[in-house]
């Protein structure tokens, strides 16, 4: 390793060693405040977690420390584990809930925040291995009749599946790791670690998701490993997708599409293959490129219709986000990704 390598590699460690309170969201989700200084209820289960939020109906605040356990070197099939009914926590129409992870829980299900909630964390949770097939997503934030979910922050979590691929599923057979469609908005996605996952992040459920036109999306400081796309897929709305760390990605990094228009800032991408891309749909997407940092491995392909970023150039002009944020430099993303993205890392920033 060089001695400009190990520098931010022990930087960010000290960084990560010295976080103390935590700090607030930042981008299109700043707003959220969760369930903010209410007392925490211990829950040890999905079960004890699911009949908490049943339970809560005045919205007045709800925070959830989750301290279950799974262990999932019991899972030894993955495809049979795929096939088993899905297990989900549903946040539906509820509001001002904080769900965080103990410091060395996980978790087997799901969280489906869904319709008329708004003001919800999911922080520091250990998600993986999922059953349930497509039915499960690792993290699902969904409008339905009743609402469109907003102000919505996932921080801090880890979220893994497996590469294999399950017969009769293809490359759906672990689809979902942090989704959002018709018309969620004002999220931030930051410091997960997602790896080993098949299709990360749908943002707009199909083409004809003109709800997702509403669409703010924050991803920043994230770390996406052994992936095979969707970092995210875009369509329509705006994302912001700024000092992130991709690496190992077998298909395609981020996808924009339908109109959607994202500004992708200061991130470090090695061994990617079509990092920044437009497939797949109907119409096309844009993006303005500033200061990424592109390191060995990256490869494209151009099947009918594909635009690909291959000379690092912006096609359209992002404009202001309208938020306040510090991006660090592209070079410097992968040390301080390693550091302190995903749970167990004290939320370190």
């Amino acid at each position: 390793m060089k001695n400009t390598e190990l520098k931010m590699l022990f930087a960010a460690a000290g960084l990560a060693a010295a976080a103390g309170a935590m700090a607030g969201p930042v981008g299109y989700g700043a707003a959220t405040t969760g369930g903010g200084n209410k007392a925490p209820v211990n829950v040890s289960s999905l079960a004890q977690m699911q009949a908490a939020i049943n339970a809560y109906t005045d919205n007045s605040g709800l925070v959830l420390n989750y301290t279950g356990k799974f262990d999932f070197s019991t899972i030894t099939d993955v495809c049979a584990q795929w096939q088993k009914p899905a297990q989900t926590l549903s946040v539906k129409n509820k509001s001002n809930i904080t769900i965080r992870g103990a410091a060395d829980s996980s978790a087997n299900f799901g969280i489906h925040i869904a319709g008329n909630a708004h003001n919800i964390i999911v922080q520091n949770m250990m998600i993986g291995l999922l059953q349930g097939g497509e039915a499960a997503d690792s993290i699902s934030i969904e409008g339905m009749s009743s609402g469109q979910p907003s102000n919505i922050w996932i921080d801090h979590n880890t979220i893994f599946a497996s590469l294999t691929s399950c017969p009769g599923a293809g490359d759906a057979s672990f689809d979902g790791g942090i989704d959002m469609k018709k018309g969620a908005h004002h999220i931030t996605v930051s410091y997960n670690h997602v790896y080993n996952y098949q299709k990360v992040s749908l943002n707009g459920y199909s083409d004809s998701d003109t709800a997702n036109a509403n669409a703010r999306t924050t991803y920043h400081n994230n770390r996406f490993e052994n992936i095979k796309a969707r970092l995210p897929l875009q369509r329509f709305g705006q994302s912001h997708i700024y000092n992130n760390y991709f690496n190992n990605v077998l298909t395609s990094g981020i996808n924009v599409r339908m109109d959607g228009v994202s500004l992708i800032e200061s991130n470090y991408f090695e061994n990617v293959k079509n990092p920044v891309t437009s497939r797949d749909s109907s119409r096309i997407g844009y993006w303005e490129l500033r200061d990424n940092y592109v390191g060995p491995g990256i490869t494209w392909d151009t099947p009918s219709g594909a635009v690909n970023a291959t000379t690092w150039g912006s096609t359209q002009s992002y404009g202001p986000t309208g938020y306040a944020y510090t991006a660090i430099p592209g070079a410097n993303v992968k040390a301080k990704a390693i550091a302190t993205a995903g749970a167990r890392t004290n939320l370190a920033q």
